[in-house]
């Protein structure tokens, strides 16, 4: 299972789903352009030593990225989606899509991707941060599949 991050913007967010990825065993795709400098020591003071553990594949657009995919579903995890994760099945070798902080994914990936999926919060907030949503959907991605680290 892979998690892939479209033109992520903050540097603590992706080394945070990097050290997620080294716990559970995800490969993290970053989707360029990234907000931030690659070499933010931002990034490594998140990631810690965890960033050794972790495979990190950066790709230079969605294009190049949907390339690497294969026949694997790419799974987008979006507050326009009706569908809530524990309700969908998810496959072992899904590929988990988080959108941009502050503008999730252009239409043009939507419409490239497979199923979406909405994480349920209260109607009254408008979405959780990305580091914690990768964490809650990739723990239940796994869990669904019988991957989660023992």
């Amino acid at each position: 299972m892979r998690v892939a991050l479209y033109q992520p913007e903050i540097a603590g967010n992706v080394g945070a789903v990097m050290r997620l990825g080294a716990c559970f065993g995800a490969a993290v795709d970053l989707i360029e352009p990234m907000g931030f400098a690659w070499d933010d020591r931002r990034v490594r003071r998140t990631a810690m030593d965890y960033i050794d553990h972790v495979e990190v594949v950066r790709h230079p657009g969605f294009d190049a990225f949907r390339q690497t995919v294969g026949s694997a579903r790419i799974v987008l995890f979006t507050t326009k989606a009706a569908v809530s994760p524990y309700d969908f099945e998810f496959a072992g070798d899904d590929v988990l899509l988080f959108g941009q902080e502050s503008a999730g994914v252009p239409q043009t990936v939507r419409d490239a991707c497979g199923p979406s999926v909405r994480l349920p919060i209260r109607a009254e907030v408008r979405s959780l941060n990305l580091a914690s949503a990768v964490a809650i959907g990739l723990g239940e991605a796994l869990r669904q599949t019988g991957r989660l680290p023992t």
